[in-house]
Parts: C-alpha cells; sequence; structure tokens
C-alpha cells in the first residue's frame, strides 16, 4: 500500500509540472488530481481486465479443462479462498499468473504448455503458487502496476511530442519564459526515470513475493516435492511467453522474457532486470522444508 501512495504522489507531481507547463495556470493542478484518481480508480477496478487481455487469455471451459477446475476447486477448500475466474492462453511455453484486487474478484491464466508438460502433482503446485499469490493481496499491487506504470510511459511520450510540436511553433519568439524548456526537462526525466520506476516496483514486488507464495503454496498442498518437480520443469524449459511483455513480467511464476542468446538480443537485459529470483534458490528454499 506504501508503494502505491508513494506511486500515486510522484504520478501526480509529474502531471501537475506537465500540465503547468502546457497550460500555464494552477488550473493544472487540479486536472492533474482528477486524472491521478481516474487513472488509479481505474487501475484498481479494471487492471485485471487489462492485464488478462494483454496476455490474451480466454476463459477456461468447465468441460474442457475439467481437471484444471477440480484441481482449483479443491485447492481452495483447502486453503479458505473463494474459487477466482479460470482463463487459459494459448501458448506453448509452460507458465502461469493469478491477478484481481481481492480474493473475491480473482482470476488465474494458466498456459496450455503448462497443461501438457506438468502432471497432476506439478500443476498442482504451480495452482496453489498463484492461490496464494491471491490469498496474500499480491495481485492487487501486481496488477496495478501494470496500469500505473503505463501511465508514466505515456506522460513521458506526451512530454516529447509536445515538445517537438511547440519547438517548431515558437521558433524565433523568446518573449518570456518558454514552457518548452519545462516539458523538455521533464521528459528527459520521465524518460530516464519512467522504465526505472517501474523496473524496481517490479522487481520489489517480484522477488520478495515469488519466494513467500512457494513456501504458502507448500501449505496449501502439504506437499513440497509437487511444486520442486514443476519448477525443476521450467528451469528446464527455454520457451518464451509468446504474449509475455515487461509490463506484465513480474505476474507471472517464472520470467515469460527470453533468458538465453537464442531466444534473442535483448536476453542480456531480461536478465539484467528480472522481476524473480533464480529458480536454483527457489528449488533450494523449498528442498530445506
Amino acid at each position: 500500500m506504501i508503494m502505491i501512495i508513494g506511486f500515486f504522489l510522484f504520478t501526480f507531481l509529474v502531471l501537475a509540472i506537465v500540465g503547468y507547463a502546457v497550460t500555464g495556470g494552477l488550473s493544472s493542478v487540479a486536472i492533474a488530481v482528477l486524472i491521478t484518481l481516474a487513472t488509479t480508480w481505474g487501475a484498481y477496478w479494471k487492471s485485471d481486465v487489462i492485464a488478462l487481455r494483454m496476455s490474451r487469455a480466454v476463459e477456461a471451459d468447465e468441460t474442457e479443462y475439467a481437471r484444471y477446475h477440480n484441481l482449483v476447486e479443491g485447492l481452495c477448500i483447502a486453503s479458505g479462498l473463494p474459487k477466482p475466474r479460470l482463463y487459459v492462453i494459448e501458448d506453448d511455453s509452460p507458465n502461469a499468473f493469478a491477478t484481481g484486487r481481492n480474493p473475491k474478484n480473482s482470476a488465474i491464466a494458466v498456459t496450455t504448455g503448462l497443461f501438457k508438460k506438468m502432471n497432476r502433482l506439478e500443476l498442482e503446485g504451480v495452482l496453489a503458487h498463484e492461490l496464494s499469490h491471491i490469498k496474500n493481496y499480491d495481485i492487487l499491487v501486481n496488477t496495478m502496476a501494470v496500469t500505473m506504470v503505463g501511465l508514466l510511459a505515456l506522460v513521458a511520450d506526451f512530454t516529447f511530442r509536445f515538445m517537438w510540436l511547440s519547438g517548431h511553433r515558437r521558433r524565433g519568439h523568446h518573449d518570456g519564459p518558454d514552457p518548452t524548456a519545462i516539458i523538455a526537462i521533464v521528459g528527459i526525466i520521465l524518460l530516464v526515470l519512467a522504465p526505472i520506476i517501474a523496473k524496481v516496483m517490479q522487481y520489489a514486488i517480484g522477488r520478495q513475493r515469488e519466494a513467500l507464495a512457494d513456501l504458502s503454496a507448500v501449505e496449501i498442498t502439504r506437499y513440497p516435492p509437487g511444486l520442486i518437480s514443476a519448477l525443476e520443469k521450467l528451469k528446464a524449459d527455454d520457451t518464451i511467453v509468446r504474449s509475455g511483455s515487461r509490463a506484465t513480467a513480474h505476474m507471472w511464476i517464472e520470467e515469460p522474457m527470453a533468458q538465453v542468446e537464442a531466444d534473442g538480443n535483448l536476453s542480456r537485459i531480461n536478465r539484467l532486470f528480472a522481476t524473480h529470483p533464480p529458480l536454483d534458490e527457489r528449488i533450494a528454499a523449498l528442498r530445506e522444508l
């Protein structure tokens, strides 16, 4: 919650500065408040829908995915949670994530590759991990981060577009303070800070919460070997989620982006900004239980 409040205040400050530079009046402060409140409200109520659409998730049919529904229902009884909405993502890479704002309004999305490569006990371990994120309210911060960080990226893009257009219009006029200069400064700062802030949020959320979710999952299943085996299979598999993105990377049980050289030139950057602790560390921690 502290992270969300801090991000709210930072977003408001950025919007107020940009608004004042554009309009030159204090009314921009009120507009900044309204935009920030609207974005926060939208992030709270609709960020799960955004995350699911970004990942191309569709609702899991109860007949076709009967095992999926049965496993989640059993785990919900064991953990005392209401059953979340269940989704499937058509993708060969084994992965999964949970989203929503609270246990009553939550969802789990699983790739078809996970169903193909995991046995029942391994799948149960992965689903228990995602339910742990729901139980621990990790999903609220995870999904809001997707929307709120995206707002900064849009503001950064706007500042540069406005700077470019107004620069041409004001060329040759030097009377009074030039708001373009302020816009340019704010744009440069945002261009540098926005991705850093996004990664700091995702890094803090992912690395702190993934290990906790692993332990909580074992408390639900009471069978560490199931999740350990699942993580070992995830480690051995180097396919990437086609619908994965850096905006949602912190939500998945394993890094969805390319991590090896053969998968792309950005693999080094992806490893540098990894939002999850190494699978070896997670496996070792579970084996000590």
